[in-house]
């Protein structure tokens, strides 16, 4: 069963003009209601998705490192005795980089974490305050010194493809980022999301998005440069040394069983597709009437399942074995991709296969959405 923890902590300081996370801006938070409540939730996950000893754990949001060391000790203390742990585990906080947050990362680091993701976002000034980021650039820094003084592993993210932006600016502002030393890095080309702000701003003409052509060019400059610097992509979006992949991550590219706790999450388990309620005050009267926040569960059809594998795995350089998961899930190989549609995009550089393992090549990664739609074979989604 799930052999990877997610958790959710819904609340931030402030809602960002691009995020369409379950993210929410509250007056005062009861930490320890939810303490009860996230431990409650936890057990009624573990009854149901236990079995085997977890190999990551990680905490997401909203933002996670606005939660205090005390609760998130305590949570590891339940996950711990519940599941157990593998040697080695990896656990993950989300961490915005302000002063403020940087200031309980030793305590983080003691209770339990090991792995920090900092939402850094942008090396400019200007930049952060049209993301609405509440931190400053050299805040930003310092909360990674902060960090890399303190936990085991570092990763940080950073949005490019922004309105204008040129190949000159990402190159200088990549490269920089590259110097920092941390073996793995999240970087996002800026996408508008249907009920965010800048969903509005752009329907409203307040700004444009960058076209395709120029961002294509961005993403060309963000492998060339992450490649040379030994941070090659492994995922669309994120870049590694090798051996310092986000393992948490892979759980879900992989199509491996996850659990999911706290307002919002997903998890995977069993055949099952499970989501807890989003809003914090609904998940709350769940908890008190249930003792779990689910909202949702089914099971998953081995068509869906099958199709959803492909559609993750097929983000990551290593690309999917169709045999493997034609096993899986009891299918033919020729009812996952189109044999037709593989050989046309193979014989155009945008595939390659290796065996009975498909890969996306460099050409076509920018490509990914559109691949998807025509190599995933109509009889898998239509079942």
């Amino acid at each position: 069963m799930a052999r990877a923890l997610y958790i959710h902590w819904p609340f931030c300081a402030k809602k960002c003009p691009y995020c369409d996370f379950n993210s929410h801006v509250r007056d005062r938070v009861d930490h320890s209601a939810w303490e009860g409540a996230l431990l409650a939730d936890m057990r009624a996950e573990a009854a149901v998705a236990g079995g085997e000893a977890l190999t990551s754990i990680f905490f997401g949001g909203g933002t996670p490192s606005l939660m205090p060391p005390a609760l998130v000790a305590r949570l590891l203390r339940e996950a711990e005795q519940l599941w157990g742990f593998a040697p080695g585990i990896e656990v993950t906080l989300e961490a915005n980089p302000s002063s403020v947050e940087a200031a309980n990362f030793a305590a983080l680091a003691r209770a339990g974490i090991n792995r920090v993701s900092l939402g850094v976002q942008s090396l400019d000034e200007e930049t952060l305050r049209w993301l609405g980021r509440l931190h400053g650039s050299e805040e930003a820094l310092k909360a990674l010194e902060t960090a890399q003084k303190h936990f085991e592993r570092v990763s940080f993210d950073l949005i490019y493809a922004l309105p204008r932006q040129s190949p000159e600016d990402w190159r200088r502002q990549l490269e920089r980022a590259l110097g920092f030393g941390t073996s793995h890095l999240s970087l996002y080309q800026l996408t508008i999301e249907p009920g965010t702000r800048f969903a509005t701003d752009v329907r409203r003409g307040v700004f444009e998005p960058l076209d395709d052509d120029a961002a294509a060019d961005l993403y060309a400059i963000t492998q060339d440069l992450t490649e040379a610097a030994g941070l090659p992509a492994y995922e669309t979006s994120n870049h590694a040394e090798p051996g310092e992949e986000s393992r948490h991550n892979l759980t879900y590219w992989r199509y491996q069983d996850y659990a999911g706790i706290g307002p919002g999450a997903h998890g995977r388990r069993g055949g099952f597709a499970t989501q807890r309620h989003r809003k914090p005050e609904n998940f709350l009267a769940a908890i008190a009437e249930r003792r779990h926040g689910i909202a949702e569960q089914r099971m998953l059809p081995a068509n869906e399942q099958a199709a959803e594998a492909l559609l993750m795995g097929l983000r990551l350089a290593e690309g999917v074995d169709l045999a493997a998961l034609a096993t899986r899930f009891a299918l033919a190989q020729d009812d996952l991709i189109d044999p037709a549609a593989l050989a046309r995009h193979a014989e155009l550089g945008l595939v390659r296969t290796d065996g009975s393992r498909i890969v996306l090549t460099r050409a076509g990664q920018p490509l990914l959405d559109a691949l998807l739609g025509e190599l995933v074979c109509d009889r898998l989604v239509a079942a």
